[in-house]
């Protein structure tokens, strides 16, 4: 497994966490999912709008539907998983009806947290852009004023050898750029 590089002392969570596709069919626990959803919910956000919502698949049914809106190269790996959640975001305010031009960062936010409390638990995450939002929405009904973000796969760590080569050479954390690099001067 490559080395990770890091300038200073972070959270463990947030030095171990990474997007594997090695998933273990392995069921977590109704527990777990609730814990990733209440650190979630205490994520910040704009006017404490709280636009995420969350359609979690867990059962062979709601699996099924999910998968149907995941493209291909992504099922390969994410047929695996024993979770799926979808993450949508609220593109109004509740106080005003005015666009709120943060609910996407928003559920961004909500997402990082629930990634740290997933691999706090021993769990793995990996996010999906990789699915069709068009069918999503049909699919699932879901009303015009809410974006459809991402699907996320959660899980317990699985066998890497079961992934398809090219899958395999990828299964290791990602190389991050140099902090300088990232900073505006």
């Amino acid at each position: 497994m490559r080395k990770r590089d890091f300038s200073t002392e972070i959270l463990k969570e947030i030095k171990e966490r990474w997007s594997p596709r090695a998933f273990s069919k392995e069921k977590i626990s109704d527990e777990d999912i609730i814990a990733l959803l209440e650190a979630a919910r205490y994520a910040p956000s704009c006017y404490n709008e709280q636009p995420w919502r969350f359609i979690v698949a867990k059962s062979d049914k709601e699996l099924e539907k999910m998968r149907s809106v995941i493209v291909d190269s992504n099922r390969v790996w994410s047929d695996n998983a024993p979770v799926l959640i979808m993450i949508l975001s609220k593109k109004t305010f509740d106080y005003n009806g005015k666009i709120n031009n943060w609910s996407i960062f928003d559920a961004g936010t909500a997402w990082g947290y629930m990634s740290i409390e997933a691999e706090r638990r021993g769990l793995i995450t990996h996010a999906m852009g990789g699915f069709k939002k068009k069918k999503s929405r049909e699919v699932y009904n879901i009303p015009e004023d809410y974006s459809i973000i991402t699907v996320i796969a959660v899980g317990k760590y699985g066998d890497k050898e079961k992934l398809p080569e090219d899958l395999k050479k990828m299964e290791e954390p990602g190389i991050r750029k140099d902090i300088q690099s990232l900073i505006f001067k």
